[in-house]
């Protein structure tokens, strides 16, 4: 391999082709202008890419289409969200096979990273590669696999260090894509035994996550009606050897909250009914109502309920990313005020512009302007908000208030007198 595309420049793509321009020539490509524009200055908005990396000889953006004529392996990293109905939105990844097919030439091969059900990149984006191409699958042109463990703001599990697993249509293929991501990681190269094989896999690891945090979060619910807090219970079931350390939560982001409907799509497009996978998903996506509920409940005492001043510490889906996508702490804070309350929103990782855009939050940029509150939420363990004390609470919180920690990142700060705490 020469030349190399990468379509589509977030979270996924981008660290990529920052990897592969150190052993290849690659071209980032994103219909996004305005970030291609920001990349070319050395500035990444998600933070996962260095501004040194940016500069690199052998990487350069585009947004036109034609930059990515001619080259060897085009590999497509285009989200795949599901729509109103959850439903998978094959839109974006149709719309990137049209730009790599209107310029592939025959030999190309077209390796996909996106999240898919099995059997969307041979019957789904070969078809439509062949129709913007007018080449034949599987004869002028191939098809490859390789699915996207990108996890936002781990430091640890880098796409330099994790097992990459890789399909290809043909046996010559998978040896091409094993060799070039061979070169990019240490974690070595996993062979899968088919493009349907990994793209099961794929689907899988984040429904299995999915399952796990929704059995946590509905024992989470139940304790709460027996007066237990979950913190409690999971600090003590820890001391056995083989107990899974999952964690309540709000489950959202582009993986954990939207790849089990993948899963449950092809499952239902198979003649299955899927259970477990969708029960799951309710309760996750219940999960901010419940803790709406409970802070609601909690602002009745001591005085009747009116509405009150909440601050809810943190928007992004996930601690110290900027990610907004799909994030769950919108329909905690829809909820509360749909009980009358007034609802701030305080996150110093995320873009207060795309807050704005995509959900009409206006973020609030300090906590240090004075204003005080009868309720501070903390939805995301942001670092900033895992180092507030007792004096810092207290200057947020007016006397009586409740000081709701979601994240458990406040149990061992022992509150002024005066201040009340709720816990899951």
């Amino acid at each position: 391999m020469r030349r190399i595309a990468v379509v589509g420049l977030g979270y996924v793509g981008l660290p990529l082709a920052v990897a592969l321009a150190r052993h290849f020539e690659v071209t980032g490509f994103d219909i996004d202008a305005g970030r291609v524009d920001e990349l070319r200055r050395g500035h990444d908005r998600t933070r996962e890419a260095e501004p040194a990396a940016l500069k690199a000889k052998t990487l350069r953006f585009a947004s036109d289409e034609a930059a990515i004529a001619g080259h060897d392996l085009y590999v497509v990293a285009t989200p795949t969200p599901v729509d109103r109905r959850n439903r998978p939105d094959l839109s974006s990844l149709l719309a990137a096979c049209g730009s790599v097919g209107r310029r592939m030439a025959r030999g190309a091969i077209v390796v996909f990273e996106s999240t898919v059900s099995p059997g969307v990149t041979e019957d789904v984006c070969g078809p439509a590669l062949e129709a913007a191409s007018g080449l034949a699958c599987g004869n002028d042109f191939f098809l490859g696999y390789s699915p996207e463990r990108i996890n936002p703001g781990d430091r640890e599990h880098t796409l330099e260090r994790i097992t990459k697993v890789v399909a290809g249509q043909t046996p010559a293929v998978l040896e091409a894509l094993a060799a070039v991501y061979g070169r990019v990681t240490a974690g070595g190269v996993f062979r899968a035994k088919s493009i349907r094989v990994a793209e099961a896999a794929k689907v899988i690891e984040n429904a299995q996550r999915d399952i796990n945090i929704a059995f946590v979060n509905e024992v989470t619910m139940i304790f709460h009606r027996l007066g237990l807090s979950i913190y409690d219970v999971l600090e003590t079931s820890a001391t056995k050897w083989n107990f899974l350390p999952f964690r309540p939560g709000l489950v959202g982001g582009h993986c954990i909250g939207v790849d089990p409907f993948y899963l449950a799509d092809a499952a239902m497009r198979a003649g299955h009914s899927p259970e477990i996978i969708l029960a799951g998903r309710r309760i996750n996506d219940s999960m901010s109502l419940f803790v709406a509920e409970c802070i609601d409940e909690s602002l009745e005492e001591p005085a009747p309920k009116v509405g009150r001043d909440i601050l809810v510490l943190g928007l992004t889906f996930k601690e110290d990313v900027p990610d907004l996508r799909n994030t769950k702490v919108i329909d905690l804070v829809r909820r509360l005020e749909s009980h009358g309350h007034r609802v701030a929103v305080h996150d110093p990782v995320a873009d207060p512009d795309e807050a704005k855009t995509v959900y009409g939050i206006e973020l609030r940029r300090t906590l240090e302007n004075g204003a005080t509150y009868d309720c501070v939420a903390a939805t995301v363990a942001h670092a900033e908000f895992r180092g507030l004390g007792a004096n810092a609470l207290a200057r947020l919180v007016r006397p009586g208030g409740l000081v709701a920690d979601i994240k458990g990142i406040w149990r061992s700060v022992a509150l002024p007198p005066g201040l009340r705490r709720w816990e899951m």
